[in-house]
């Protein structure tokens, strides 16, 4: 299998031209687009702006209908920016390939970057944000799993997942999480009852990114990986950042993964990362390292999950170089309260290889 990560600008919600581009001149096949995940403005509406933009371009190229691309490719809008974070989205791709590629091969060779997707069935509306979307979550991300091949869960990094609102889309995020967790082994489903659901926040996933939207009635994920005998020159490398500050936990992220990154990635380094996607999580707590902020309190105080994701942006964004990296909010079950969780894709050079699980 070849697995590649393009990541494209946009102009505005709907903007899909410069995936329009690239389908026509055939350096993208549409066949081989199997997720997006795409840092959008706006609000609800303009999610599903995005969305239908991709359903109406994917679905002349795809010849199906616009309900099937939506059922069939996970579309996740992340929705509001704020800060300096620039719009944008990403595109996963996976085709068929007899042998192994140059580019893999220059590389190394050595387990290398590998995607798997999967959506769950329609969540009915009193499932949402109970026991049962937590079981709902666990088998989806574990047949996410089984699509990548990845056959170690030590080699999956990062799972990033979209989930209905429902009546409290924070409860429907919690259950998710947490249902990622049992499916990575890191929680075991026996610690999780309904009271611990957005309840009991030593639970959590050290590798889950969840979001939450109307548009969706289903539980629709992507997971990120290493594995052996995959056609790319990506690696994924994941990590945490203790809270906003914590600029050694980002470091140790790029360390593991053979990037020099300290105190900010040079031209060169740059050049390789292809993409890096961060769930904030600073609006969990009053306080970072015992000192009060109001982002709860202040003018903008309804929009803190937006003032968190700014703030990860920036800090992540100055080391890295780049207003396009993913930024998420989400603080029920995603890492301890007030952690950043951090997952790179980057390009291997041929001195690195090895480098990354």
């Amino acid at each position: 299998m070849r697995y590649e990560l393009l990541k494209l600008p946009m102009a505005h919600p709907g903007d899909v031209s410069e995936l329009e581009k690239r389908l026509a001149d055939e350096t993208v096949r549409a066949e081989e687009i199997k997720g997006i995940i795409a840092q959008t403005e706006g609000d609800g509406y303009a999610r599903g702006y995005s969305t239908l933009a991709f359903q109406v371009l994917l679905s002349e190229r795809l010849g199906w209908t616009h309900e099937e691309v939506f059922d069939r490719i996970p579309m996740m809008m992340i929705g509001k920016t704020g800060g300096l974070m620039s719009p944008h989205y990403t595109l996963f791709l996976r085709g068929e390939d007899a042998s192994v590629s140059s580019a893999t091969e220059a590389a190394g060779g050595g387990k290398r970057f590998a995607f798997g997707v999967a959506s769950s069935r329609r969540l009915l509306p009193e499932e949402i944000g109970t026991s049962v979307q937590v079981d709902v979550a666990a088998e989806t991300v574990l047949a996410a799993i089984a699509d990548s091949g990845i056959r170690s869960l030590e080699d999956v990094h990062c799972v990033e997942i979209k989930c209905p609102w429902g009546v409290g889309g924070a409860r429907s995020k919690a259950a998710s999480a947490l249902g990622s967790a049992v499916a990575l082994g890191e929680l075991e489903r026996e610690r999780i009852d309904e009271t611990a659901i957005n309840g009991d926040h030593s639970l959590y996933s050290l590798r889950t990114s969840v979001s939450a939207g109307g548009e969706q009635t289903a539980v629709r994920v992507i997971v990120m990986g290493n594995r052996e005998g995959v056609d790319s020159s990506l690696v994924v490398g994941s990590g945490m950042m203790r809270d906003s500050f914590d600029l050694a936990g980002l470091h140790e992220v790029f360390s593991g993964m053979g990037i020099d990154s300290q105190p900010a990635l040079p031209t060169d380094a740059q050049g390789r990362i292809r993409q890096v996607f961060v769930n904030a999580g600073a609006d969990a707590r009053p306080d970072i390292r015992g000192q009060r902020h109001t982002m709860h309190t202040d003018a903008l105080s309804m929009h803190s999950g937006i003032l968190a994701k700014a703030v990860a942006h920036a800090v992540v964004g100055a080391v890295v170089g780049d207003a396009t990296i993913l930024c998420s909010a989400g603080s029920e079950h995603q890492g301890p309260q007030g952690a950043n969780l951090i997952a790179v894709v980057a390009e291997v050079e041929a001195e690195a290889a090895g480098g990354g699980r």
